[in-house]
């Protein structure tokens, strides 16, 4: 891998090393030894010595004690987990074996769930009912292509959990697309929407059609017959769908187009996502990034990390929707975007993106270009990395992975961790591996989850509904103050979490926490159904 060295460090960086050489504290160093910060050149007499001693060996007692701690805590709850998992013998462990992500998000729940269940019998039934889809529907989707040749494809709908409300969440069209896929994602949607406050149950589905490379007549056919068959079950009342990656504002259209023609009346609330004026909200393009960077900028005022983002340098994946707007939110904040990506490589600037440079980028991909095409060369401030994610680039202070799942693995965590990553915030679903979250969060940084830092579009899907409901459009300051609202709850509630756990300050057992009482709340006083 490629690593560059950059010209100085960040503000941020600047300061926190300010503050770490203060006279009095005790810094170590990368040999492992511990020093002491005078402020007078005494320091080479005796009791000077003797100060530095004491220093270092009350900063090692410390230390060893938190790994103690740490130690033990991680094997209470690997046991916790065991007991968990014995519980749930014969259930989707054994019937759901080849269903590798699924089974990864319910073991990242799980780790953080286990206290819980473990003092509460009652919550093991409950859980075992919310890892079950209350329904999935699998059905073909025939359609012709420009020459008039038949292509079949097959579409899918995970209704999840409709404790809290009618069931909702995206459609992802793309050939990666599976069960597996659709249920782990349904069950990040179950505690994303809980924790948004707002009466929404959860959902997914899709089809493992592929928009790329069809005209806009290929994907109407293939939109108009997905939602020929997806009519049965859906409705503002029962399951409303949104957007997700390879659907955006055209592929509503079409699909909303089909749905309201073969029910032969208007049902806005059907689905979000929609344009403004056909029904749709303000800001709901904008609103996964927009909220992302919202639930950051609350990590890092909150955590003392920085007292704003101005400055903090940023590297972030993807240069879709999230990515995109993301990028443009945080450029408002003053902060330093260095990176954009796509499956075929990295671009990267030094010193950050101008506002020209990502629209210029975003008409890019709009006309579905690639980063390889972006005319980087002139500006001489961008470099171009080939088959390279943006990980082990650079030196950054925030990692905002918006791309799609399990992309940051365990040695782009090490090499973050290497170049003094501060904070990590998921953009896309479940972007980093277990192993890439264990090294994070076992040196420190600070991790925000995809159920709680990108939960910015479904909490606008949730506004959209509710303007629908009430035959309203509210203006685009109003959307922004109420999804910057949602978000700063949703921190809030994360932090609740912790607390209920034990492991204060820790958002993702915070988010798990929060969101499965909520639901198990809702599902208890609706009894066995």
């Amino acid at each position: 891998m490629v690593s560059l060295v950059l010209s100085g460090p960040s503000p941020v960086r600047l300061r926190r090393q300010r503050v770490a050489t203060r006279p009095g504290t005790v810094l170590r160093t990368k040999a492992g030894k511990v020093r002491s910060v005078s402020s007078s050149s005494s320091s080479s007499s005796s009791s000077s010595e003797i100060n530095v001693l004491a220093e270092a060996a009350a900063a090692s007692c410390e230390i060893d004690t938190r790994e103690r701690q740490r130690a033990r805590s991680t094997a209470i709850r690997r046991e916790n987990l065991m007991h968990v998992k014995e519980a749930l013998r014969g259930g989707v462990f054994e019937k759901d074996a080849g269903e590798t992500e699924f089974l990864q998000a319910v073991d990242e729940s799980l780790s953080s769930l286990a206290p819980l269940l473990v003092e509460n019998d009652s919550y093991i039934d409950i859980l075992k009912r919310l890892l079950e889809p209350e329904r999935t529907i699998s059905f073909r989707v025939p359609w012709t292509d420009d020459k008039g040749k038949l292509q079949v494809n097959r579409g899918f709908r995970v209704q999840m959990n409709s404790a809290l409300g009618p069931y909702k969440g995206g459609l992802r069209f793309h050939p990666s697309v599976n069960l597996s896929i659709l249920k782990f994602l349904a069950l990040e949607q179950t505690f994303k929407n809980a924790l948004t406050g707002m009466p929404l149950g959860s959902g997914k589905g899709g089809s493992d059609f592929d928009p790329k490379g069809k005209s806009d007549r290929e994907i109407m056919n293939f939109c108009q017959s997905f939602m020929t068959e997806l009519h049965k079950y859906v409705g503002s009342s029962c399951d409303v769908p949104a957007g997700d990656i390879g659907v955006g504002g055209k592929e509503i259209g079409y699909m909303y187009g089909q749905y309201k023609r073969i029910l032969g009346r208007s049902d806005p609330g059907a689905l979000t996502g929609k344009a403004v004026s056909y029904g749709g909200s303000h800001m709901r393009p904008e609103a996964t990034g927009f909220g992302l960077v919202f639930f950051l900028n609350e990590m890092i005022v909150r955590k003392d990390i920085a007292p704003s983002l101005a400055g903090v340098r940023c590297v972030i994946s993807g240069c879709g929707n999230v990515a995109i707007h993301a990028a443009k939110k945080l450029m408002e904040y003053g902060a330093v975007v260095m990176t954009l990506s796509d499956s075929n490589g990295t671009l990267f600037c030094e010193t950050g993106f101008e506002e020209s440079d990502i629209s210029s980028i975003e008409k890019l991909k709009e006309a579905k270009g690639r980063l390889s095409e972006f005319d980087f060369w002139n500006s001489g401030r961008m470099q171009y990395f080939d088959g390279m994610r943006p990980w082990q680039i650079g030196q950054y202070d925030v990692a905002l992975p918006c791309a799609t799942q399990n992309e940051l693995e365990h040695g782009d965590a090490s090499a973050l961790v290497r170049n003094g990553i501060l904070a990590v915030a998921e953009g896309a679903n479940m972007p980093c591996t277990p192993e890439a979250i264990a090294i994070f969060e076992n040196n420190g940084v600070h991790f925000g989850p995809a159920k709680a830092a990108n939960a910015g579009g479904v909490a606008v899907s949730g506004l959209e509904m509710a303007q629908n409901a009430q035959r309203l459009l509210w203006s685009e300051e109003e959307v922004e103050e109420k999804l910057k609202a949602t978000m700063i709850q949703i921190y809030d509630q994360c932090e609740s979490g912790s607390r209920i756990l034990g492991e204060h300050g820790n958002l993702r057992r915070g988010a798990d926490a929060m969101g499965f009482l909520t639901v198990a709340a809702a599902m208890e006083a609706q009894g066995y159904v």
